[in-house]
């Protein structure tokens, strides 16, 4: 499989206060921030639009189970079922099931140390 991660799709991180931190950082740092946290828009090598997610979650979210981590990144990817497959045939371990959006597919694994990284095959358009 050529490409597998094609970039960063958004990290996650769980906190006591997700709305009240999320507007911090919009103050302090100038997030342009909205309900769902950040959304950072860039082009790609062939200067398609993309967009990279950055959001808080509450501490008791049961997202990123079965990790008891505090966070959980999110990658963009070229194809999720071929690469869902390949990991899982490499032992990677994969959690769940695929989902599809409007703004494309989501699959999950876990990494060596119980992290759960989220893997988005995106379609950028459906947030214009």
């Amino acid at each position: 499989m050529k490409n597998r991660v094609t970039g960063l799709g958004g990290f996650f991180f769980k906190t006591e206060d997700p709305k009240g931190l999320k507007n911090w950082y919009g103050k302090h740092l100038g997030l342009p921030v909205d309900d769902y946290g950040c959304t950072f828009w860039w082009k790609d090598k062939e200067g398609k639009d993309c967009s990279t997610q950055w959001s808080t979650f509450p501490n008791d979210t049961k997202y990123f189970q079965p990790s008891e981590k505090q966070f959980m990144m999110n990658f963009r990817v070229e194809n999720l079922v071929e690469l869902l497959a390949v990991l899982k045939e490499e032992g990677v371990t994969v959690v769940g099931k695929i989902e599809e959006y409007e703004y494309g597919k989501f699959g999950w694994i876990l990494d060596p140390e119980g992290n759960k990284i989220e893997l988005w095959e995106p379609i950028d358009e459906a947030f214009k």
